[in-house]
């Protein structure tokens, strides 16, 4: 069993903000996949799977960004799942918009979701990092991580969420580097 979390805030005004496109993914790998239908738990939501031969619950915390790591210990916690079984799908500043980077390991970048997890289980998870981009001055940070996708980029927003979704059998096989090059090249098309 693997645990794969989408990092977002719950509610319909932040749907569209780029801080919420690790729930977007995790929607486009249910809908791809065929998962069972969302249902209220673990102080979220959840849905459970296979992709390929893995069995995997998707969860998207419903306690906000800052408190993600309550949400997903409890999932952890019923299921009997360490960090080697968690992935977290999440927005990266530090990355070009529509890059997606796989990484175990490592710091926070002051990403809240995050810091709780790590909180919750250490640094030493998977994270599939998603690129937002940086506005270029911090002063801007927040205002971009919590402003929506424009309307431009809704046709490559989509385009990378497909990718990410059909590429995810690479991932639940472990295989982080032939993924990460999957995704690369469904995007240079």
């Amino acid at each position: 069993m693997q645990l794969w979390v989408g990092l977002g805030n719950p509610g319909a005004q932040y749907a569209l903000n780029r801080h919420n496109v690790g729930f977007m993914a995790v929607d486009a790998i249910a809908e791809v996949h065929g998962f069972d239908p969302w249902r209220k738990q673990f102080q979220g939501w959840s849905a459970l799977g296979r992709i390929g031969n893995a069995r995997v619950l998707l969860l998207k915390p419903a306690t906000f960004m800052n408190e993600s790591g309550r949400s997903i210990a409890e999932a952890a916690r019923f299921y009997k799942l360490d960090a080697a079984a968690l992935t977290l799908f999440h927005d990266e500043l530090d990355l070009a918009p529509f890059r997606v980077k796989v990484k175990t390991g490592g710091g926070t970048a002051g990403h809240n979701g995050l810091r709780d997890t790590d909180r919750h289980f250490g640094p030493e998870f998977r994270r599939v990092r998603i690129g937002i981009g940086h506005p270029g001055h911090k002063d801007r940070v927040t205002g971009h991580v919590l402003g929506n996708y424009a309307k431009a980029e809704m046709d490559p927003l989509a385009d990378m969420l497909g990718a990410i979704a059909a590429e995810a059998p690479l991932l639940a096989a472990g295989d982080d580097a032939r993924f990460m090059n999957e995704v690369a090249l469904r995007l240079a098309d």
